[in-house]
């Protein structure tokens, strides 16, 4: 996992990822300055180092001097062994209210060099000569350029006098498919509620490095920004991935063709609240998702990071699923015998036992109880299946104090298909009201495939956290609270039977959350 330590005031934004020659190389913004786009490769999507820093915010008078936010990377279709890298930019000239698009350009994905921009500097003449002063502008012109690139009156806000009073022109993604390419960015339409103007915008390559604007690629017509979009094809049906600023969701729509409607599922959210800002990369396996997350509140500039991948598979209907990232098998150091579950605390009622055939049945007549494996675990994962044998309530707890019973407590409603993350424990003794201290963490829902049962994975990687239900992420999020603990099955007032019950222990991270900020 990569982050940036709180001390430097500096944390991780929106990221990209580009696999090349077996390196996945990353690029993300560095929040709350914006000033330089970071750069780091890792051969495992685990363990990350910094390299060099790939851009930074343009000398005064450029067109981005203000900030750089979100970047796409991607080969050039122009010139073999080459590389694109499309980014906003924010001018100091106009306050940072307008976002512009502008390229960089890359031999060696190492080294980046901006290109040429029709832009004039209109900064204030200085009255008198400096000596040593380098040539002027402070970047390098074209006024036969389109870069940098802004939004068109005929279909977007285009002025700042327009809608939120700032122009929405950000987040590029280049797509190429045979011979013709399209870039596209968060816009806005210049029509309707002003809270609902947020539209994925296009514009078409029509010579190399030349781009002319598109009507809205789509409109759903209810968010205020659709960020960060992405656009691939998988078996014929292309798939359109936006985040939504509302929610800190990361949703996706998807076609036959371009040029059809853009359609949605019953259930479109492809991860849960607080991983935002979804990037997809292909490998040789097939998608991944990336994204950062985000601790949750108004306030997504601090404390983020970037979690593992995601596998996105495409089902039979069309629908798409994330799934956990096949890396985490190169993880397992052991896998534990289970031999029994044991109660947690004393309370009558309880049981459990052994079947012949190897699954654990837990009883809990009235009241709350754990059952719990006899190791105490930091890093792991599990996988079983569990089936209520009454209408009772059920759920896993894991990194749980024996004493006093901190820990995380993963509620699992396998009727309603509900899965809910809490951070339940305690603090100092006399602290009153504030003794108590429990944290709703995430939420997620399934469809049923049957009532009563689910197929659950739990992994914990030191602070990041994922559930899954049958193949499908859902949950996925980090917490530093609890590091490690008792691992088990609780029950209230139920009757659970635990099948196929694997438990494999986590090589450790050989990187804490903050390793980047120094490495």
């Amino acid at each position: 996992m990569y982050s940036e330590t709180a001390g430097t005031r500096k944390t991780l934004g929106d990221v990209d990822v580009i696999y090349h020659d077996g390196i996945y190389h990353l690029f993300h913004l560095v929040l709350p300055n914006h000033d330089f786009i970071a750069h780091a490769v890792s051969d495992n999507c685990f363990s990350w180092r910094r390299v060099e820093n790939a851009l930074f915010i343009g000398d005064p008078g450029s067109w981005d001097d203000s900030m750089l936010w979100t970047m796409h990377v991607t080969p050039n279709p122009h010139r073999k062994g080459s590389w694109r890298m499309f980014y906003t930019g924010l001018s100091r000239r106009d306050h940072g209210a307008k976002q512009r698009l502008g390229m960089a350009e890359s031999d060696d994905l190492y080294c980046w060099k901006k290109v040429p921009v029709a832009w004039e500097d209109r900064r204030s003449e200085l009255p008198y000569e400096l000596p040593l002063r380098p040539p002027q502008p402070p970047f390098e012109q074209d006024m036969q350029s389109c870069f940098p690139l802004s939004p068109d009156r005929e279909h977007y806000e285009s002025e700042i006098d327009e809608g939120r009073n700032w122009v929405s022109w950000r987040d590029p993604f280049y797509y190429r498919e045979g011979a013709r390419g399209w870039l596209l960015a968060a816009g806005r339409v210049n029509h309707g509620p002003i809270v609902r103007r947020g539209c994925v915008a296009v514009m078409e390559e029509t010579k190399p490095n030349q781009f002319e604007q598109r009507p809205p690629l789509h409109h759903p017509g209810l968010y205020d920004d659709i960020e960060v979009p992405n656009l691939f094809k998988i078996n014929g049906d292309y798939y359109l991935v936006g985040s939504m600023r509302e929610d800190a969701k990361i949703r996706y729509w998807h076609t036959e063709k371009i040029g059809k409607p853009w359609r949605s599922y019953a259930d479109n959210v492809l991860l849960a609240s607080g991983n935002y800002a979804g990037r997809i990369t292909n490998d040789e396996r097939g998608v991944l998702l990336w994204s950062f997350f985000t601790p949750g509140g108004a306030d997504r500039q601090t404390e983020n990071l970037m979690p593992p991948p995601k596998r996105i598979a495409r089902l039979p209907n069309g629908q798409l699923e994330v799934r956990t990232f096949e890396g985490f098998d190169s993880l397992v150091d052991e896998e534990l015998e289970v031999d029994k579950l044991t109660p947690i605390k004393s309370v009558d009622c309880q049981s459990d036992r052994t079947k012949h055939d190897g699954s654990f049945e837990m009883n809990c007549e009235s009241g709350f109880q754990c059952f719990v494996m006899e190791e105490d675990l930091s890093c792991f994962r599990l996988r079983a299946k569990m089936q209520m044998l009454n209408d009772g309530k059920c759920g896993i707890a894991f990194r749980l104090n024996r004493e006093n019973h901190d820990g995380y407590y993963l509620s699992l409603d396998l009727f309603k298909g509900v899965g809910q993350l809490r951070a339940w424990g305690s603090g100092p003794d006399g602290a009153g009201e504030e003794t108590m201290q429990f944290r709703t963490l995430q939420a997620g829902y399934w469809e049923r495939e049957k009532r009563g049962e689910a197929e659950i994975q739990l992994i914990a990687y030191g602070s990041y956290i994922e559930v899954s239900v049958g193949n499908r992420v859902l949950l996925s999020l980090a917490d530093q609270t609890f590091h490690v603990g008792a691992v088990g099955f609780n029950l209230e007032s139920g009757r659970l039977r635990v099948c196929d019950l694997r438990v494999e222990r986590f090589l450790p991270p050989l990187q804490s959350d903050e390793h980047l900020a120094n490495g």
